[in-house]
């Protein structure tokens, strides 16, 4: 019997983009997949949009320390700006990190979200992309940085997908759809 799809989102309570973070988490939930929300703390998360307008509030389902990784099939990891550079200085959150990619569990991160490869030492040998200012910051650690709307990158034994911005959601989901139905089916 094979277990429930889910998916863990990392974000810290302060920054993540709306976007980035809302619509996967309603496009899986529609499709039946358990996802939860983890954050620092429980108190609710302030989503925002452009990284600077006041954007949804959100009600994490767990802290960041309560998290028991080898449950979930997927780590989604929103950008915004200041999420990301606050997530990363968040020693669970990289724990988290390397729970997934050690185990060769998928990770899908986009726009500044990708920071946190860089942090776990995860992003050498992969082939990835990010919000743009982050190409650099990616070259450094290692990764291989391409301009796409969604970069799949199978090396080093787990599945990374990575997008730009908000407005590749389209194609990331697409992505996040492909890499949990590739996990059902070896399950299977």
């Amino acid at each position: 019997m094979t277990h429930p799809t889910k998916v863990l989102a990392i974000v810290t309570n302060y920054g993540v983009e709306q976007d980035e973070l809302l619509v996967p988490v309603r496009h899986l939930r529609e499709n039946g997949v358990h996802v939860d929300i983890a954050a620092p703390h429980r108190d609710d998360i302030r989503t925002l949009v452009s990284d600077k307008d006041p954007g949804e509030t959100v009600r994490p389902t767990h802290t960041l320390d309560e998290i028991e990784p080898s449950g979930y099939d997927l780590l989604l990891i929103p950008g915004g700006t200041v999420n990301a550079d606050n997530l990363r200085l968040r020693q669970e959150a990289v724990a988290l990190v390397l729970a997934f990619t050690t185990s060769g569990r998928p990770v899908a991160a986009i726009c500044h979200g990708p920071w946190m490869l860089a942090e776990a030492g995860v992003a050498y040998g992969k082939r990835l992309t990010s919000y743009p200012s982050l190409r650099t910051d990616l070259a450094n650690a290692g990764a291989t940085w391409a301009d796409e709307s969604l970069v799949t990158d199978d090396a080093n034994g787990w599945r990374l997908l990575t997008s730009r911005n908000p407005d590749d959601l389209d194609d990331f989901l697409r992505g996040i759809d492909s890499a949990l139905s590739a996990r059902a089916g070896a399950a299977a």
